[in-house]
């Protein structure tokens, strides 16, 4: 077994915590993701795991064994870097390879490893080749290929697909997912692009501030998430935010905010009520695509002015003003819609969050 334990980690420089009492278990042949903005101490939980950081507090454990002291090279873990850490005067074959001679494996074992890497990652002939003669996505394959040949028990990844093109992290992103599949290997894997996360991950942790915020697999982290950072964070665009009043209406419950009115569903009234928010500000929240360009629901609908289209193709998304100074996102279908245009939309209430203007909890996860 290849678990990954943190119990109650935390990292300081000084007197300044930048990991706070994280945390967290990595289940034996897991994908996960650890995701936040630059500076939410992700790549430092990372560089502990690999002993790369010295652990302030709590305790590190792999396949149930306590690390905190141990070395790096003790670890029985295998780490990819964002620039790739390949030596420029070896050809492919002999970086793959050098990390095995130096632990000492015979050279039948090492070339054989060697080659069934490069025959995994499609590299079995470039092995002659240095590494400025390869492009950056057969660098980066490299790169795992040298993990992949040390067997280990934990794969740890930072942030390796963020030197890459567009296009190139959409096909990697492919190939890692399916090689940590066939390897079946326990990795923790750490990006700042949400779409990475939410499309390799099999459980995704979201930081901020040195602190996991939610635990959870990408679809519950999408539509239900615990506070307003974890959901303006993962989903492109990002969740509308309006804060307004609940009103009671007698048989219903009425968010109201710069003139627009939106009746709640029986299960969101019943969890106002139950926790005393009708009558209270809250912030209301909703994405880019439960907002309905000209829908027929005169119960949620409101009228917004166009500020801004952009297209992407297939669609667009409509910047409307008349909610203060902040601007609604919609993601349409309809192309043709101008700017300038008063535009009537309708809420998918269902699809609806509300947020504690304190705390910034989602009211609707309440016990």
């Amino acid at each position: 077994m290849s678990e990954v334990t943190l119990k109650h980690v935390c990292k300081r420089y000084g007197k300044t915590e930048v990991v706070k009492d994280v945390n967290l278990n990595v289940r034996d042949q897991e994908f996960i993701v650890l995701v936040g903005p630059s500076g939410c101490g992700k790549s430092t939980t990372l560089r502990m795991i690999a002993g790369l950081e010295e652990i302030s507090g709590g305790d590190l454990l792999i396949g149930g064994t306590r690390m905190n002291e141990v070395e790096p090279k003790d670890r029985d873990i295998a780490m990819v870097f964002q620039n790739y850490a390949l030596y420029p005067h070896m050809n492919v074959y002999e970086n793959m390879a050098f990390g095995l001679k130096m632990r000492k494996f015979t050279k039948d074992d090492i070339d054989k490893r060697v080659k069934e890497a490069a025959a995994i990652l499609d590299l079995d002939k470039l092995l002659d080749r240095k590494p400025k003669a390869l492009s950056g996505g057969q660098r980066q394959r490299v790169a795992l290929g040298r993990a992949i040949v040390r067997e280990p028990q934990v794969f740890l990844m930072d942030e390796p697909l963020s030197n890459l093109d567009a296009k190139l992290r959409v096909q990697m992103r492919a190939e890692i997912s399916k090689l940590q599949k066939r390897l079946k290997v326990t990795t923790v894997y750490v990006t700042h692009d949400q779409t990475e996360a939410m499309t390799m991950g099999e459980r995704i942790v979201v930081m901020h501030d040195g602190m996991i915020q939610q635990v959870a697999t990408p679809e519950e982290v999408y539509r239900m998430p615990v506070n307003i950072f974890v959901a303006g964070f993962i989903g492109s665009p990002a969740m509308n935010f309006i804060q307004g009043t609940l009103e009671d209406k007698g048989n219903s419950v009425l968010f109201q905010a710069y003139g627009a009115e939106w009746v709640l569903n029986t299960a969101q009234e019943k969890k106002v009520r139950e926790h005393s928010y009708v009558g209270k500000e809250i912030v209301f929240g909703i994405r880019p695509e439960n907002i309905e360009y000209g829908g027929r629901d005169a119960q949620n609908t409101f009228q917004a002015t166009v500020e801004v289209v952009e297209y992407t193709g297939s669609e667009a998304y409509l910047h409307c003003s008349g909610f203060g100074e902040k601007m609604l996102t919609i993601r349409s279908s309809n192309i043709k819609v101008q700017r300038g245009a008063l535009a009537t939309l309708v809420i998918d209430i269902d699809k609806a969050h509300l947020f504690d203007v304190q705390s910034e909890k989602n009211i609707l996860l309440f016990e």
